[in-house]
């Protein structure tokens, strides 16, 4: 009996291990599409990005999302096309917008670790699901535009000259506010509908 048991333990570890990886795999796959998505209207382009990594994070939860924007990262660092404009490699993470992407990865983590110690407590109904979502997805944008803002700061200013922080809020903050809030209010439909479909 203990052996028919343990078994069956491996073989429902062995399930969800694989069930995991799928899940990661078609996650990083859909952030890189979004990522392909993208419209230059200044020093940083407007993508859907960020609205692939939050329905993500909701859809699959912060540690399946988390490693799916890992595997997302690691892709490009390899040198496989996965970020805005079709690039890939170490390079895009040297230029003024790398530490948008640096702050993907920091944002994911954040996010996982308040689901883990606050908000999956709590999220227990749709209602509960959209207004812990909202409070975790703004969460991840704030730290996301302080890393971004910090490193095109150091970057720019070491390759072309000094910088203000107003000239860069309005190059790489302002008019993003209204976009994200939009990308943050689908990301909240398609996540909480589709992690319904994605239990196991």
């Amino acid at each position: 009996m203990s052996d028919a048991r343990t078994k069956s333990s491996k073989a429902n570890k062995n399930r969800a291990f694989i069930y995991d990886l799928v899940l990661i795999s078609i996650s990083a796959a859909l952030i890189t599409v979004c990522s392909w998505i993208s419209i230059p209207i200044g020093p940083v382009p407007f993508t859907l990005q960020t609205l692939g990594i939050l329905a993500v994070m909701l859809t699959t939860g912060g540690r399946r999302g988390t490693l799916s924007v890992l595997v997302y990262m690691l892709m490009g660092i390899c040198g496989v096309p996965v970020f805005t404009g079709f690039k890939g490699g170490i390079t895009a993470f040297v230029g003024p917008t790398g530490g948008f992407l640096v702050g993907f990865v920091i944002g994911a983590l954040v996010y996982w670790l308040l689901e883990r110690l606050i908000f999956k407590k709590l999220m227990t109904n749709t209602v509960r699901t959209w207004v812990f979502g909202f409070i975790s997805f703004l969460i991840f944008e704030i730290v996301m535009y302080v890393i971004g803002v910090i490193w095109f700061m150091t970057v720019y200013a070491s390759q072309t000259g000094p910088v203000g922080l107003a000239t860069v809020l309005g190059w790489c903050v302002i008019p993003f506010i209204i976009p994200d809030l939009v990308k943050m209010v689908f990301a909240l439909i398609i996540g909480e509908r589709a992690a319904k479909l994605t239990k196991f």
